[in-house]
């Protein structure tokens, strides 16, 4: 059955945190994600609805306290938005199932992979391993990670 997606259900699913982050548009403290210097192989799936992000094989470490991607792992997964919080012009991410507040896409990633960093909340994430994906519904993703079978 899948999980609803009321205010009351998902503070009870979520943690305070990931609420914040995924509802209210917060930005946890750089630094300190679960997910900023960590770089095993497999994928990092929406919080809230576990629809599929990012890829292990596009994280590189931007330097910046956030997990950054050169790519979402399906263009289609995510949509943009423009943000002028905090008096800046920015590009917000979102899911596009759960419409969860991911973070930013900036253009000063490696340029040899496109030129953009998706700097990401750990807080909005929840990460496969990739010799678990099978075994969690995400078999499609399994051939991003030929060695893992």
């Amino acid at each position: 059955m899948k999980p609803t997606n009321s205010a009351s259900d998902l503070k009870e699913r979520l943690t305070a945190e990931e609420f914040a982050v995924t509802q209210n548009a917060a930005t946890e403290p750089a630094f300190t994600g679960k997910y900023d210097a960590f770089y095993e192989p497999g994928i990092y799936v929406d919080v809230v609805s576990g629809q599929p992000l990012f890829s292990s094989t596009d994280k590189y470490d931007a330097g910046c306290g956030w997990p950054s991607f050169t790519q979402p792992i399906d263009a289609a997964n995510v949509k943009e938005n423009t943000d002028h919080s905090f008096g800046m012009i920015r590009r917000e991410v979102r899911s596009t199932d759960a419409q969860s507040h991911l973070g930013h896409v900036f253009t000063d990633g490696p340029a040899e992979a496109g030129g953009l960093r998706y700097c990401i909340n750990s807080a909005a994430l929840k990460f496969i391993p990739a010799d678990q994906l099978e075994a969690q519904g995400y078999h499609d993703f399994q051939q991003l990670f030929p060695d893992k079978k």
